[in-house]
């Protein structure tokens, strides 16, 4: 009998966690690492799975950065409580920035989700799943991006005061992961295949003041660098006010450290850097572009700007302007400014109209364009490195060291003629440039 009852007992399944990830690559992160917790414990779990069971917990991943994406993350709240209600889903549960930063009017307004939980709530979350959390798992996920690349997380939270800026709120201050850990990372990453890391996280170049008690980047790119199996390591979101040039001698000193830095720089005239509280002003960040440049000549540089900030005037967009066309950027995007509740910029008059920030975003990203477009023509008739991402239709997508996933240019291979394989590295010649796209042939 009691043989019996054992036999039952282990064909009980245990309900399904299906997770949905909103916002920026840092939510990514975090969301493979609950798939990997989940998963060390026996729990069946999938990434934003089309296929509602009945019995599914639903975990919802939220961005609360500007107003766009905070209404996404409610929307897809109220899509799966709503599914909830209707009996075609067992719970639902809520994580991430969007929790953290308003969790007790959620509560109020949104009462039938069955918890929140903040951005530093994993095991609190785990346990209401049933799960342990698992300290020996710590470095190990569950990739949702396609295997051969990863976003490698090197910190959480940030100590920076920009004024426009909600994160602190939602991330905490800056905290580094140690070396070791990182390392440890990136080897579980590499023996299962991934071959790019991009290092991710509020502001790279903080990383180790907190617990080495000086900027320790260019340390840890290197022993990320001896890694084997790891082939490319990029870098996102480096801070332009005390920015380690030490890191540019490790980018030129290894051969996987890309040529590529994502710097966002926000704005450059000196009045709204300063409203900004950028800690920087405009010759500061010009000079800093030219030493960077003077440092690694092959570099790509991508950078982000608002446009709208309080207080901006058709002057200051007007030197913005200006300034992009000088500089030519190798990568640029642009964005409407939000006006975030308990940022120090939401003391001040959100006063530049809504069609007005549009329009002067719109104004920047034509000058890209047309950037762009001159920088990839002078790349027709080169050979690159390129990491095959994906196979869209008739052609092979990828991607040269220059270029981040989802946000830069493209390499497209057609695949009726050439043949590679995803995640492999192939030499591609470019035979012709559009704005955004370069279209090459695999040279044998």
């Amino acid at each position: 009998m009691r043989t019996k009852e054992k036999k039952v007992a282990a064909t009980v399944r245990k309900p399904r966690v299906n997770v949905v990830t909103l916002g920026c690559s840092k939510n990514i992160h975090d969301s493979e690492v609950l798939m990997g917790q989940l998963k060390g414990n026996r729990i069946d779990v999938v990434h934003e799975s089309s296929n509602i069971q009945a019995d599914d917990i639903v975990v919802i991943n939220t961005c609360g950065f500007i107003d766009n994406a905070k209404q996404e993350s409610i929307d897809t709240i109220l899509q799966f409580s709503e599914l909830k209600d209707q009996g075609k889903v067992n719970k639902v549960i809520v994580t991430g920035c969007l929790s953290e930063r308003y969790k007790p009017e959620l509560r109020a307004e949104i009462s039938n989700v069955d918890a929140y939980f903040g951005t530093n709530d994993l095991p609190d979350l785990l346990s209401s799943i049933g799960a342990d959390y698992r300290h020996e798992l710590v470095g190990e996920r569950l990739l949702t991006t396609p295997s051969h690349f990863s976003y490698f997380k090197i910190a959480e939270g940030c100590n920076r005061p920009c004024s426009f800026c909600a994160i602190p709120l939602m991330r905490g201050k800056h905290v580094s992961k140690s070396i070791d850990d990182l390392v440890k990372e990136a080897k579980f990453l590499a023996s299962n295949g991934t071959k790019e890391l991009i290092l991710i996280a509020q502001d790279l170049t903080y990383y180790g003041l907190d617990i080495y008690g000086k900027r320790n980047l260019s340390d840890l790119m290197r022993h990320l660098s001896d890694v084997e199996g790891i082939d490319w390591i990029r870098m996102q979101y480096a801070y332009p006010s005390g920015f380690p040039m030490d890191i540019l001698d490790v980018m030129n000193e290894r051969s996987n450290i890309c040529n590529y830095l994502d710097m966002p720089l926000q704005h450059i005239t000196d009045n709204m850097l300063k409203s900004m509280r950028r800690g920087i002003d405009k010759q500061k960040t010009i000079d800093l572009v030219n030493k960077i440049r003077d440092k690694v000549p092959d570099i790509a540089l991508r950078t982000t700007l608002i446009c709208g900030y309080p207080g901006e005037t058709e002057a200051d967009f007007e030197e913005m302007s200006r300034w992009v066309e000088d500089t030519q950027f190798d990568r640029l995007g642009c964005f409407t400014y939000s006006h975030e509740e308990k940022t120090h910029a939401h003391t001040l008059v959100d006063d530049v109209p809504e069609e007005v920030k549009e329009y002067r975003v719109e104004q920047i990203m034509e000058i890209q364009q047309g950037i762009s477009f001159d920088k990839n023509q002078e790349k027709v008739g080169n050979e690159y490195r390129v990491l095959i991402d994906k196979k869209d239709g008739d052609y092979f997508v990828g991607r040269t060291e220059y270029d981040s996933p989802e946000v830069d240019n493209e390499v497209l291979v057609n695949a009726t003629t050439d043949y590679a394989r995803v995640g492999d590295f192939v030499q591609v010649k470019i035979d012709r440039a559009e704005d955004f796209d370069l279209y090459g042939t695999i040279v044998k």
